[in-house]
């Protein structure tokens, strides 16, 4: 008799402290009492759950990095590439996300996965690999606006590598080289289109002003004469003795 009482306090006692659960700041817990989803989550913190007519799932509110595994993908130009992404994303709404799909994980998982190829199928090579920013945002947006009706915000997509096949790379080396030997002869032909037409400019002038010539002459002159072990001789001509020859001729 005596020990009946004190059983009947330490079953209490027991089943008080079995219905106290403990979260972390970074948890929530959706309460199902008898089946039906209670309005709002409970946590962080300690909270108290009627075994057996409480039922709790706990979820995590911390950003999840997700990694996408490789997809082979064809590009709108006819490019087999084998492209791997990462999904960032977390939690906002914790009964949504319990109550709208069975495994969250797994279906962003799988959405990232279709969402990634269809993207990738429509773009070309050169936006893929000289506009990665843009089909990042893009892969974001469609993202997170399938996931918004589970309570999931996607804040962000990364594209991490673009494998390319052995022969693809080569003919991009190829095209590449090439694409450098042509701006060097553009860049040659410019220099000499440029150094030309400043020598027409300089003949203009010094048709202009025949002293600059002459001056021009004799800086050639101190110019030759101060090399180094240097044995020729000029002897500067004024130009305008030969005007008496061309002028009877």
């Amino acid at each position: 008799m005596i020990g009946s009482p004190f059983m009947f306090v330490a079953l209490i006692v027991f089943y008080v402290l079995s219905c106290i659960k403990i979260l972390n700041e970074y948890e929530r817990a959706v309460i199902f009492r008898l089946g039906r989803v209670l309005d709002r989550p409970k946590g962080p913190g300690m909270i108290i759950v009627l075994w057996p007519i409480d039922r709790a799932v706990k979820v995590s509110m911390r950003l999840v990095t997700m990694d996408i595994p490789p997809q082979d993908i064809i590009t709108r130009d006819n490019v087999s590439v084998k492209i791997n992404a990462v999904t960032y994303y977390r939690i906002v709404d914790p009964i949504k996300a319990i109550v709208e799909i069975e495994n969250f994980h797994f279906a962003i998982l799988q959405m990232a996965q279709t969402t990634l190829r269809s993207v990738i199928g429509q773009s070309d090579l050169d936006d893929l690999l000289a506009q990665r920013e843009k089909i990042n945002n893009i892969l974001q947006e469609i993202l997170d606006k399938q996931t918004g009706p589970w309570g999931i915000k996607v804040a962000h997509v990364e594209v991490k590598d673009v494998d390319l096949s052995e022969e693809l790379r080569r003919a991009m080396a190829r095209q590449a080289e090439a694409e450098r030997e042509r701006r060097a002869k553009v860049i040659a032909a410019e220099g000499e289109f440029q150094a030309a037409q400043k020598i027409c400019e300089a003949g203009e002038m010094m048709q202009k002003v025949p002293v600059s010539l002459q001056l021009r002459y004799l800086q050639t002159l101190v110019e030759i004469g101060g090399k180094n072990n240097n044995t020729t001789t000029f002897f500067p001509v004024p130009i305008d003795l030969f005007k008496i020859f061309t002028e009877k001729h």
